[in-house]
């Protein structure tokens, strides 16, 4: 019965064309979502103990006793460098201890010293430094503030501020302050959630927390359920909907015309995010209230305090990394199904590409290549010689990536099921017995990747000694990575399933973000640590952004499902992860032609550009679809192409500051109101607009060009407009309107060959836009486009370009060799086209 049962799974599961609701809680059936939701402010019962402070270099520690059950709690406090404040509370002297997250900052993040300036009974005021800072801790019920100026920032509870806060200067402004709900009891012996509220006054607009199939602006949920942040594997999810999705990421950003700040939730255990909006002080005075729930763990946040984007980006950076700096070849476009049948299908897809003079990097391969679903194999059949197969993608400088997944079938002839278990790797049942469950393989184990003995003997495996096969222009996608089980409660891992000492309720959301640290590292390792790695993955968390890649999972051929893609790689890229995309074309169903063209049109305009299809579709490789469609998906797919310079250093930026590559246009345009809300068009870094056509026959859009006093270039017809209108735009089926900022010089590349690595020594063009406002700037970031020289060596080129006084000038940004380059350079204003020839040095 056991192979019955796994063809009626996949069978059900891939013809699965809606999500069932059914398998997947709503807070009403989560017990601890719903008793914590029930709490309402004011009902705390928790007290400082004002008594028991201590303060010293690095922090301020202080007992809180619930005055219910007198239980104890030790707050800690730290000022952190870089305009930040950490919060952590966890039991004084717990019978069991609580799980606090591991591995996701980059370092013991650094502290600054807290200085007191008053205290009385009531509560202490502390100085953060900066910009007449404060932070109060007020004694009961237990509340925090932190304070800036006059003008009123962020708060809770503001109407009761002054009977409860100590004794401090009434002009003082609340910037942030917070409400503690905790569950505080032994595991065993009943619940162990915890829940923070936060209050943000004069705050209307808050976006992140994601993965959400949801608006840009997060919204209210009063009205039904809060936002869930738990790993799940969805089956064609459905849009605009707070249900959790593939990854999670505890981090939200609020933003207003005065401040932008955020706050890190580090918890990984299922979470709740519960959002708000209502008046305080006057109607005229918007506020958010935020309440995090988690279902296990300890209260480990970290208020970044801006008050720019930009610096928001930077302090997330400085605790959880930069977004991996990818190959160059990445960048490019992919081409993927559900599966490619066998040798000769790649080699006859390949061949497509160029007989259609499409270009195209990577060739995919799903779980139908391996040998009978064992991950690191080659079905002896399909891929009989899978390096000859690789070599003639490599001739022509190509690439492939296959699929290892993280379920490894209980097969006890497979070597890598063999070795997991005799080296007692796998996750655990609560009985002690190696955990299992079904997925694509059938029965299969699921290894302990929180181990770091796992991870280093799954790194050891992407060896070319080890993956037979397998060559340097291999790479590697991890999908299923939440866990799946698809006989697992809502198709996940069982909650009391074990990983060493704790359960996987307090870790589940980690597991998809040390998959794809494994599979990463082992990449990097196959190399002797020369190579970047490219790997992809649908679960992820705080912190994934160093490893690589993620997508938006399984889509459909619908248009809400294009649309949504702009806000879901949006979201993502607030909190770090500037590496997204969607599968071009929907992963469900068959789109329309329509449908296709605009989603390749839209897709060559995200981060990750990869067409996918599922098994039960029709074939849609490019040229499937008559010649004047096949002219249009080229055209997009050789925009891609002619901008990977500018997609390149946009990617080095965001490996360098954290910086967001895909962002909102209030991003760069703080203070406009008008661009709040807006998630259909997009910024691509600070100097291209992008406003793809998401609409079924549209006949024209609007976009918003943002900036009084700012000129934009319309990139295909050089036509100038103004800044700071909604400009009505008539579109046909080839548009795609893109437009380039004035005052800006981006570098392009106008031969465009078959694949990226073949265009490296080919000239750049720079695209030179005038404005009345300011002379024109731009740069350009070279290097091998493959290894780490750029970071170990410094091997690389990085020039600063101007153009003022209708001369173009460059020097050096870092710069470590002498070469010389020729530029071809359009200067966007009077549409005259000067060849020059530049030299570096």
């Amino acid at each position: 019965m056991g192979p019955l049962l796994v063809l009626w799974l996949a069978v059900c599961l891939s013809g699965t064309w809606a999500v069932d609701r059914g398998n997947f809680k709503t807070c009403d059936q989560s017990a601890f979502c719903k008793r914590q939701r029930a709490l309402k402010p004011g009902q705390s019962p928790y007290r400082a103990l004002l008594e028991t402070l201590e303060l010293t270099n690095t922090k301020l520690t202080l007992q809180l006793i619930n005055d219910n059950n007198k239980v104890r709690l030790l707050l800690e406090l730290y000022r952190l460098q870089g305009n930040m404040t950490r919060v952590k509370i966890n039991e004084l002297k717990p019978l069991k201890p609580r799980f606090e997250v591991p591995d996701v900052l980059i370092n013991d993040p650094p502290t600054e010293p807290l200085s007191l300036l008053s205290r009385d009974e009531n509560g202490v005021v502390l100085s953060l430094g900066a910009d007449s800072q404060r932070l109060i801790v007020s004694a009961k019920p237990f509340r925090l503030d932190i304070m800036e100026g006059r003008e009123v920032l962020l708060s809770l509870n503001s109407l009761t501020l002054t009977s409860h806060a100590p004794s401090h200067p009434t002009d003082q402004s609340v910037l942030f302050c917070f409400l503690v709900y905790l569950d505080w009891l032994l595991f065993l012996l009943g619940p162990s959630s915890i829940s923070l509220d936060f209050s943000l006054p004069g705050v209307e607009n808050v976006y992140g927390i994601p993965e959400h199939a949801d608006s840009l602006k997060l919204k209210a949920t009063d009205g039904g359920d809060p936002y869930r942040l738990f790993n799940l594997d969805v089956f064609q999810y459905e849009v605009f909907n707070p249900m959790a999705l593939y990854g999670a990421i505890p981090v939200m950003l609020s933003h207003s015309a005065q401040r932008t700040m955020g706050i890190f939730w580090l918890n990984a255990a299922e979470t709740w995010v519960d959002i708000i909006s209502q008046s305080s002080f006057s109607s005229e005075t918007p506020q958010t209230d935020v309440r995090w729930i988690s279902e296990s763990g300890i209260i480990d946040v970290f208020i970044m305090l801006g008050p720019t984007p930009t610096d928001v980006f930077s302090q997330y950076a400085s605790l959880t990394g930069t977004q991996a700096f990818p190959p160059l070849s990445a960048l490019a476009y992919h081409q993927c199904r559900w599966n490619y049948n066998d040798q000769e299908d790649v080699a006859a897809v390949d061949q497509g590409f160029d007989d259609h003079d499409i270009p195209y990097d990577f060739i995919w391969l799903d779980i139908e290549h391996t040998d009978g679903k064992r991950y690191f194999t080659w079905d002896p059949h399909k891929f009989p010689q899978p390096k000859d197969m690789l070599q003639g993608l490599l001739d022509k400088r190509r690439k492939m990536v296959t699929i290892v997944d993280p379920h490894i079938k209980v097969d006890s002839s497979y070597k890598i099921h063999n070795e997991i278990r005799s080296k007692g790797f796998y996750v655990k049942s609560k009985d002690g017995g190696d955990y299992e469950g079904w997925c694509w393989p059938g029965n299969s184990g699921y290894p302990d990747f929180t181990n770091p003995e796992m991870r280093a003997w799954w790194a050891s495996m992407f060896a070319y000694d080890q993956y037979e096969g397998s060559m340097e222009n291999m790479y590697t996608w991890n999908d299923m990575n939440e866990p799946s089980v698809f006989n697992g409660p809502e198709v996940t891992m069982h909650k009391d399933a074990l990983h060493g000492n704790w359960e996987n309720r307090d870790l589940h959301n980690l597991y998809g973000f040390y998959v794809q640290r494994a599979t990463a590292e082992g990449l990097i390792e196959r190399s002797g640590g020369v190579e970047r790695p490219f790997v992809l993955a649908r679960a992820f968390f705080a912190g994934s952004q160093r490893y690589g890649a993620v997508w938006t999972g399984d889509n459909a051929a619908e248009w809400d499902h294009l649309k949504i893609s702009i806000p879901m790689c949006l979201s993502l890229g607030l909190v770090g992860v500037s590496f997204c995309g969607a599968d071009v074309g929907g992963f469900f169903k068959s789109p329309s032609t329509e449908l296709l063209v605009r989603w390749y049109q839209t897709g060559a305009y995200q981060p990750f550009f990869r067409a996918h299809a599922h098994l039960d579709t029709p074939r849609r490789e490019p040229w499937l679809f008559g010649p004047e469609n096949t002219a249009l998906i080229r055209e997009a797919v050789r925009q891609r192409y002619a901008l990977l310079p500018y997609w390149y250093q946009l990617f080095y930026h965001a490996h360098h500051s954290g910086q967001p590559v895909m962002r909102p246009l209030w991003v760069e345009y703080p203070q406009d109101t008008a661009t709040f809300s807006m998630d259909d068009q997009f910024l691509l870094g600070e100097d291209l607009l992008v406003h793809p056509v998401t609409e079924e026959g549209a006949r024209g859009v609007t976009a918003y060009l943002p900036g009084k006093g700012e000129v934009w270039f319309d990139v295909h017809t050089f036509q100038k407009h103004n800044g700071a209108q909604n400009l009505y735009i008539p579109v046909t089926i080839s548009s795609i309107p893109v437009f380039q900022r004035g005052g800006s010089i981006i570098p392009r590349k106008a031969r465009v060959r078959r694949s990226s690595s073949c265009m490296e020594h080919d000239p750049y063009t720079l695209f030179v836009a005038l404005s009345p406002k300011r002379f024109a700037q731009g740069e350009l970031y070279i290097d091998d486009g493959h290894t780490f020289n750029f970071d170990k060596q410094k091997q690389f080129i990085h020039r600063r370009f101007s153009f003022a006084n209708n001369a173009l000038s460059s020097r050096s940004v870092k710069f470590l060799s002498h070469i010389m380059f020729i530029f071809v350079v359009t200067l966007l204003d009077f549409c005259l086209w000067l060849d020059w020839t530049v030299v570096l040095q």
